[in-house]
């Protein structure tokens, strides 16, 4: 190459890479030119490779993620306990995505599905889940996280090293291989929709070509991830972010409205409007606070039920509502109120109870305990329930001591 041929590479780059070669060019110039290619080669390949290697840690993470699917034959999917709509629906796209590249994927859960809307959801879209009782039972080594950053509800949990983790909750989980949690996001489907997005998907019925990678969400799929963001965010009420309104304009088009309808509208048994009966006619109200205890109960799910149920009662702006269940007691929380972060609340609450475990959301947010150690079992000195309904006031009203 000539020297002007060089500072004509240098000018092309143009600001500092162009004045990097300027003077390599200077410095060798006056000597063999044979040293002069070298240096030009050097710099070329110190500015291209650079270059490359942004472009590399720059994949959009629907990229990123659908590379390490490839990179196995088959993945486990695993949902939360109890699974809800968003676990269900982020389980699907996952599962769509594996599928593009020649992965089987088995969507699995520990615990039940007993909420009507999750029942119906799972019925509607005619989901094939699977059952896990121990880590024996995944399907698969690869184990990819959903809705929750760390294993939990089955025998052996602690020992599965996820290798791929998607979640919007707050916590301290890691995929080996790729991890993405967004608690500033109101739903996990939105981080779906925005993977789908970064493929180049389109609509099955898109009147358009195929997309780029050949990849089309089914209507199955857009229904599912849109239900999956209305159900967490309440309708796109609570805990809301931009990227939620956006992947419900981008899923609309490819959504089935009466397979929509039949899962938010699914019949409530008996036992479910009792509950909510319940905690409206037995709640203790202080201020713009309101606590109920159900008693024992046998769908745990009508908890948090009965908890958007007090949320409508005027002047109440923060409510928890608990019941027992298999010597388990279960609470949730909801709270419009800026000054009750509800996760944070019910982690206070039940801080020095052993075996206890709460969080979640500003919004919204739950927890369990047993029964045997909130009444002194282990070294804290037991609570009654009138005792913990005190404590839960006090959390609400900003005390922490």
């Amino acid at each position: 190459m000539s020297y002007q041929g060089v500072r004509s590479v240098g000018n092309a780059l143009g600001g500092d890479r162009a004045l990097v070669i300027d003077d390599a060019v200077d410095l060798a110039v006056s000597t063999d030119p044979l040293v002069l290619s070298l240096v030009v080669l050097a710099v070329l390949g110190a500015v291209f490779g650079g270059w490359w290697l942004v472009r590399w840690v720059r994949r959009p993470p629907g990229t990123r993620l659908k590379r390490v699917l490839a990179s196995y034959d088959d993945v486990a999917v695993l949902m939360h306990p109890n699974p809800d709509p968003d676990a269900m629906a982020c389980a699907m796209g996952v599962a769509e995505i594996a599928d593009a590249v020649d992965t089987d994927a088995t969507l699995q859960y520990s615990g039940e599905i007993r909420h009507q809307e999750n029942r119906a959801f799972r019925t509607v879209l005619d989901l094939d889940l699977e059952t896990v009782e121990s880590s024996s039972d995944l399907a698969a080594d690869a184990v990819v996280l959903v809705d929750h950053n760390t294993p939990r509800g089955f025998t052996g949990a602690q020992t599965v090293e996820p290798v791929v983790v998607v979640d919007h909750h707050p916590g301290n989980g890691a995929g080996t291989a790729f991890t993405d949690v967004r608690p500033d996001y109101g739903a996990a489907s939105t981080i779906i929709v925005e993977y789908l997005e970064d493929m180049g998907a389109t609509m099955a019925d898109d009147d358009d070509d195929e997309s780029e990678g050949g990849f089309e969400i089914s209507s199955d799929l857009a229904t599912g991830l849109l239900y999956g963001i209305q159900s967490d965010t309440n309708n796109l009420t609570k805990g809301c972010s931009k990227a939620e309104f956006d992947a419900c304009a981008f899923l609309f088009p490819g959504i089935d409205e009466d397979d929509l309808d039949r899962i938010a509208n699914p019949q409530v048994s008996d036992d479910v409007l009792q509950i909510k009966a319940k905690a409206i006619t037995e709640k203790r109200v202080e201020g713009s606070f309101a606590t109920c205890d159900v008693g024992t109960i046998n769908n745990v799910d009508a908890i948090p039920q009965a908890a958007d149920e007090l949320m409508h009662l005027e002047g109440v702006t923060a409510v928890v509502v608990y019941g027992e269940n298999d010597g388990t007691l279960h609470l949730s929380g909801r709270s419009r109120d800026d000054r009750v972060h509800m996760g944070e609340t019910l982690r206070h609450v039940v801080s020095d109870i052993p075996m206890a475990n709460a969080g979640g959301h500003a919004r919204m947010g739950g927890g369990q305990l047993s029964v045997e150690h909130m009444r002194g079992i282990g070294p804290s000195d037991g609570l009654t329930c009138v005792e913990l309904e005190d404590r839960l006031f006090a959390a609400m009203a900003g005390d922490r001591s």
